[in-house]
């Protein structure tokens, strides 16, 4: 069964899965149930199975190769021009992904539009054979790079210049980029757990959090390992095995039919239990695919499922400002029919960098 026929048994009427420029979301979404990579496509699936591919004269050529659409070319306003093709019928759109500008396009132009959430997403979340085997090349990418990185000198190097080296490392190694930014944190800097990397030479005696994955065959990967420069002290050796036990206690819980936030507190009871609860603010995890952040989610609020063929991240951490000193340990895991396998393989021991 293709995907547009595995959303087609989910619709009692049609949906317009949209990608207009910006909305990266819908743009994912596009490409999964068409294949076309663009900042300008919407596909509209019908409840039989047939499907109606509308995007403009840049993208026209390469609709046009795809098999099994319809293609209909637009003006670049693409939202406007569909809205004119389908008035006077019913459909459904992807509230998440539709600004309400567009939306109120489609009803000015005659248009019965019903919000739908989160359909083509819950079959993202579950990856085919393909897919999964792009995620693991991405992986073991990231891996190399990792283990490259450890060969590096950190110390009196700005955390700037090591996030540059890790993206050109990627791009070097064969990547497409990098699926996010790269986070380099070093002492204070990693008491955040969105470090923006800065300018000022690393010092020894830290520990230094690297969080960096690339862009592979269109699927993201997502590691992140803490690094230290040099000796440092037992209170920040004692912190990183606090979160690589908690990291492990995560790996551990992660199975098919496991609630996201059981998963969650599988790894939050650890650092509980040494009274630092509040040092670990975030989910353990999220899924990871075309986009780096998808579902399922991992973390107490979750009302997710782990199912086989989910891809997440495993990636619980301690921030603690007043001590300068930040701790993330992740991986990228799949979930198998009777439990887990982790994608991503550099060591997870306490690495020491010059």
């Amino acid at each position: 069964m293709t995907r547009v026929e595995r959303l087609a048994a989910l619709l009692e009427e049609p949906l317009l899965v949209a990608g207009p420029p910006y909305v990266l979301g819908g743009q994912a979404n596009v490409r999964y149930l068409t294949g076309l990579q663009s900042s300008n496509a919407a596909v509209l699936v019908e409840p039989d199975g047939a499907a109606t591919l509308y995007t403009d004269f840049r993208y026209a050529n390469r609709a046009h190769t795809l098999e099994d659409f319809e293609v209909v070319e637009t003006a670049r306003g693409l939202i406007p021009a569909v809205g004119e093709l389908l008035a006077g019928r019913r459909i459904g759109f992807e509230e998440q992904h539709l600004p309400h500008a567009l939306y109120r396009t489609l009803v000015d132009a005659g248009v019965d539009a019903v919000p739908v959430s989160g359909l083509v997403e819950s079959l993202r979340a579950v990856k085919d054979d393909e897919e999964i085997a792009r995620m693991r090349r991405g992986a073991a990418l990231s891996d190399e790079v990792f283990a490259a990185l450890a060969q590096e000198r950190f110390s009196e190097r700005s955390e700037r210049e090591l996030a540059w080296w890790i993206e050109r490392s990627f791009r070097e190694r064969g990547a497409e980029g990098v699926s996010f930014e790269a986070v380099v944190g070093a002492g204070a800097t990693a008491a955040s757990p969105h470090a923006v990397p800065g300018d000022a030479p690393i010092e020894p005696g830290v520990l230094v959090v690297v969080d960096a994955g690339c862009l592979l065959d269109g699927y993201c990967s997502d590691c992140t390992r803490t690094f230290a420069v040099g000796e440092i002290s037992e209170r920040l050796q004692e912190l990183y095995a606090l979160c690589l036990e908690a990291q492990l206690a995560g790996l551990d819980a992660v199975a098919p039919g496991v609630p996201g936030r059981a998963a969650d507190a599988a790894s939050r009871a650890i650092i509980e239990g040494r009274d630092l609860g509040w040092a670990y603010g975030h989910g353990m995890g999220h899924g990871v695919g075309l986009q780096i952040h998808e579902a399922p989610t991992l973390r107490p609020d979750s009302t997710d499922v782990l199912e086989a063929g989910n891809v997440v991240s495993v990636e619980p951490g301690i921030y603690i400002p007043d001590e300068s000193v930040g701790v993330r340990i992740e991986d990228l895991v799949l979930v198998t029919d009777d439990g887990r396998e982790r994608l991503t393989q550099f060591t997870k021991e306490l690495v020491t960098v010059a």
